[in-house]
């Protein structure tokens, strides 16, 4: 245990744990950091943090289309696959949650782990992944408001280039929302936020149970008909199936979210592992039979609009229209929750940087405002930035699958570099875990291994050169087929570059946030015990 900071202890908290802040605040202490953002999230506002930015209903209804498009019903079988590669990742950031709960934990947790040049570039690509995550998360909207009521096609007829124009314009209005919502602090985030989680669980749970009570087919027909696809392929369905898995791994991701609360969570150390593991395994179980018993309810598992207006599309046709309407609204919900919450993850990820001087103009991005004790600038520039990227897209027909892509692999990208560094020092004997806190003891060297082998072929599968998936429309280029490699390309080397030649040498915690009882540096390497 660390010294104790100078704050007066706190005797119990409301979340019935017993832990003192001082207690809570000690991993800031261990990083030389002051506690500043109010502690007032309890156990099921972490745990909603982290569901709601992987969002089952968002996810499934936003991809649903392209994964059986590409891998017919029996995409469905990367879903599993997904979950475990994922469990893998996620155990290991619970032991990273119970020793570093703090603000930012991707970005803290590399910088602990592989040191200052790898915690940035980690922080760096999950920044602006959040920020084109935020963007593709709030086009959402496009595919399920119109589908509920015309009127919300502002802009022609919804389809192709008209089709992206209007979704910039829903997905702004949404962007603004969060901007607001967040900038007035923590607790009414977590209100909305939480109210939206609970409204999301029981529509999903509910229409599991509607869908059921519609089945027409077993399973065993769903998970083996895959529509004939592969056959031109030279890895045959296999091939076909990795570009369809596509559909899950852009859902189950983000549960790190209950972490990088963890500043604002009472218990953190305790309550943040348990959050990030109930988020994942509560998505797959729900998610999971979601698409599975959409594809055994849907009259008929051969019609087009399964891999063209997706989820949608069996919701209205299988239930009707008025029930359906109201699970697609509830739909609605649950994408304006999810992008409250990747907005949340991305302002103390900026937070987290700013207040180590690893951003330009750091002192204003890291000040806390005293009225709304959370970080108002950084919620304001994420929100533009997402703008930005909406309008700068606003004419192309692809729009969706292009910049879910990209966003999604640059955040795979950057669990790589909390696991690989992790499993060298798990390797070199120098990692240990918070004592007493959560641990996968001899189980923790082959699921690490596991993690980074995971994380990197699934960044590679992502980011393969696919014409469906980088330039399904239009003439062939082969800037666009390669163009996760090139922008992800552009992003890391440029962004490290000027890291290397400007920022480090501005490298530190900022007075106004450093420690009263630790003078530790921002940067450094966990030392060995």
């Amino acid at each position: 245990m660390t010294a104790d900071t100078g704050r007066a202890p706190y005797a119990k908290d409301p979340s019935g744990s017993g832990s003192g802040h001082h207690e809570d605040d000690s991993s800031l202490a261990e990083l030389g950091y002051k506690p500043e953002l109010k502690r007032t999230l309890g156990n099921f506002h972490t745990f909603a943090a982290g569901i709601s930015y992987i969002s089952i209903l968002t996810g499934t209804f936003q991809l649903f289309y392209f994964g059986v498009a590409f891998g017919g019903p029996a995409y469905w079988w990367s879903w599993p696959m997904v979950f475990v590669g994922q469990l893998m990742v996620a155990l290991c950031f619970c032991e990273l949650a119970a020793r570093y709960p703090v603000a930012g934990s991707v970005y803290n947790w590399a910088k602990k782990m592989g040191g200052p040049h790898v915690g940035w570039l980690g922080g760096w690509m999950m920044m602006t992944a959040t920020m084109v995550t935020l963007s593709a998360v709030a086009l959402a909207y496009q595919i399920t408001l119109p589908r509920i009521d015309p009127w919300f096609q502002f802009v022609g007829d919804g389809t192709g280039s008209s089709a992206a124009a209007n979704a910039v314009l829903l997905g702004t209005v949404l962007i603004l929302f969060s901007t607001l919502v967040n900038a007035f602090g923590v607790q009414l985030m977590a209100r909305i936020n939480s109210a939206g989680v609970f409204i999301e669980l029981i529509a999903a749970v509910a229409l599991i149970i509607f869908f059921a009570v519609h089945i027409t087919r077993g399973p065993s027909t769903v998970l083996t008909e895959t529509y004939g696809l592969g056959q031109d392929h030279p890895w045959g369905y296999f091939g076909a199936f990795l570009t369809a898995s596509l559909a899950s791994a852009y859902v189950m991701y983000g549960f790190d979210t209950a972490s990088s609360l963890g500043e604002e969570s009472h218990a953190p150390r305790r309550n943040c592992p348990r959050a990030i593991l109930r988020a994942l395994v509560a998505s797959f179980l729900i998610g999971g039979l979601i698409l599975l018993f959409a594809l055994m309810a849907v009259p008929d598992l051969f019609a087009k609009q399964l891999s063209t207006e997706g989820l949608q599309y069996v919701v209205l046709v299988t239930l009707g229209p008025t029930i359906g309407e109201v699970f697609l609204w509830c739909v609605v919900v649950a994408i304006t929750v999810c992008v409250l919450a990747v907005h949340a993850a991305g302002i103390r990820l900026m937070f987290a940087m700013a207040r180590d001087n690893n951003l330009p103009a750091g002192s204003r991005l890291a000040r806390v405002s005293p009225r709304f004790q959370t970080p108002v600038v950084p919620a304001v520039v994420i929100g533009l930035v997402g703008v930005v990227i909406l309008v700068i897209n606003i004419n192309q027909p692809q729009i969706f699958s292009v910049i879910t892509s990209i966003a999604i692999i640059m955040i795979y990208i950057a669990y790589l570099l909390v696991t690989t560094p992790m499993l060298i020092q798990r390797l070199r004997g120098t990692w240990k875990p918070a004592e007493g806190g959560f641990s996968l003891g001899r189980f923790g060297l082959p699921v690490n291994i596991l993690a980074v082998l995971w994380g990197a072929a699934m960044s590679l599968n992502l980011a393969w050169p696919r014409a469906e998936v980088y330039n399904a429309t239009g003439p062939q280029h082969w800037y666009l087929r390669w163009g996760a490699f090139l922008f992800i390309g552009i992003v890391a080397l440029g962004g490290f570059a000027y890291y290397w030649f400007v920022q480090r040498h501005r490298t530190g915690v900022l007075a106004e946030h450093a420690s009263r009882s630790e003078s530790a540096p921002a940067g450094g390497q966990e030392a060995a015990p």
